[in-house]
């Protein structure tokens, strides 16, 4: 690990830093593979966010359980300074296929960096938060702590991402997608299906016709666009004809106007075939909607160079191809950064059994610290940097609320 590029306050400072991530280390481990083993979902992760946050009050940290109304999501603070600092703390894990998308070593890194920096945060002149955000796969739990104000006065917002090996470590320029969720419900008329089925408005009809159409529509999207649909319900026995069809349905696009742009193409679809069969249609969103992720550039050069530290490829990067997290929301109103860890030997895709299990490797663990540290470094930075300091100072999150006299 070189240093000799930094100054000789700010060495000292890293190594420090460097050394409080790995006197945390055993617990923080343990707290990761807790979190993995236990597999909570959205919004049940219950035993994962008790175990982070108390370790962060073992810390020193104040920590505020609920917060937002949200049971599984806390607010773990320390220090007063004029500038408040989050680092985002996701638990949860994928329904059946467990933490396939590494959330415990999110969890893990997030926690360290943070027990790492809390004996500075006077000398860096921080609020530091470590907030636990549930519901990130499914739920947008970041999207409803922004709305209930857990992200009030925060001038610059934190976390990482695992991913396959491969992938720079250098987020500068890479983006996430945008994503709606959707429940398209058809209603027909039920009938019985031998003795009397032309009496019948066939729900299930539509849902095949509404996949075959989004098929169809797949053909004239822009390649960084998704759809992604299942039949959720489509009758239950063989002889009556189903008077009711579910359809999931999710859209992606890069930017909100992509994503507007092909929402309206795929609710058509579901209009053709309820006009097709006779069915009438509801769509209603399942889920807040996930806005684009946007990189600061300036705590990007930080982790760059953090990571760079430790030997990591931080090659310029092409963007993404695909993925989305709440964090984007975060991201549209307060400087953020989402870098993605690459674990070593990972060559296959996140959200299966394989990832799962290379979640929770020992080389997925040593990438974590390493994370860990980049992150407590590239608070430092930010924090000691004049110029960068005024400006995470100046954006601290304020929202808008509407009264009788106006929108303030």
């Amino acid at each position: 690990m070189e240093l000799t590029n930094a100054t000789s306050v700010t060495a000292t400072l890293r190594r420090a830093l460097a050394d409080a991530v790995e006197e945390w280390k055993p617990r923080v481990l343990a707290l990761a593979r807790e979190i993995h083993a236990t597999k909570e979902v959205s919004f049940e992760e219950v035993r994962s966010a008790e175990a982070a946050a108390a370790l962060l009050a073992d810390g020193g940290f104040d920590v505020e359980r609920g917060t937002g109304g949200l049971p599984t999501a806390f607010t773990a603070s320390a220090g007063s300074g004029d500038l408040t600092v989050a680092l985002c703390v996701e638990y949860d894990a994928l329904p059946d296929i467990g933490h396939a998308c590494g959330h415990n070593l999110i969890a893990g890194a997030s926690v360290a960096a943070a027990l790492a920096l809390r004996p500075y945060v006077d000398e860096l002149g921080i609020t530091l938060k470590a907030i636990g955000t549930p519901a990130e796969e499914h739920g947008g739990g970041k999207a409803l702590l922004l709305e209930q104000g857990a992200f009030d006065g925060v001038g610059l917002a934190l976390m990482v991402h695992p991913v396959q090996d491969g992938v720079t470590y250098n987020p500068a320029g890479t983006s996430a997608q945008a994503v709606g969720r959707y429940k398209a419900t058809f209603t027909g008329k039920a009938a019985h299906a031998a003795a009397a089925p032309h009496h019948g408005v066939n729900a299930a009809d539509a849902a095949v016709l509404s996949q075959v159409a989004v098929g169809l529509l797949r053909q004239q999207i822009p390649a960084d666009h998704r759809i992604a649909l299942y039949v959720a319900e489509a009758g239950h026995v063989t002889n009556i004809i189903p008077d009711r069809a579910v359809v999931q349905f999710e859209c992606r696009a890069f930017t909100l106007a992509e994503y507007e742009a092909l929402l309206e193409r795929v609710r058509r679809c579901f209009e053709g075939a309820a006009l097709a069969t006779g069915t009438t249609l509801a769509i209603e969103a399942t889920e807040p909607l996930y806005e684009p992720l946007l990189q600061d550039n300036a705590l990007a050069a930080h982790w760059t160079e953090a990571m760079e530290a430790f030997g990591k490829d931080t090659s310029p990067a092409d963007g993404l191809s695909g993925g989305s997290t709440d964090m984007g929301n975060i991201s549209q109103v307060i400087p953020s950064l989402h870098p993605w860890l690459s674990i070593p030997g990972a060559d296959v895709p996140i959200h299966s059994h394989a990832f799962a299990a290379l979640a929770d490797s020992p080389a997925a663990y040593g990438v974590m610290f390493e994370a860990a540290t980049a992150l407590a470094w590239t608070v430092a930075a930010a924090a000691s940097t004049p110029a960068e300091r005024a400006r995470f100072t100046k954006a601290a999150y304020r929202r808008r609320t509407v009264t009788q006299e106006g929108t303030s």
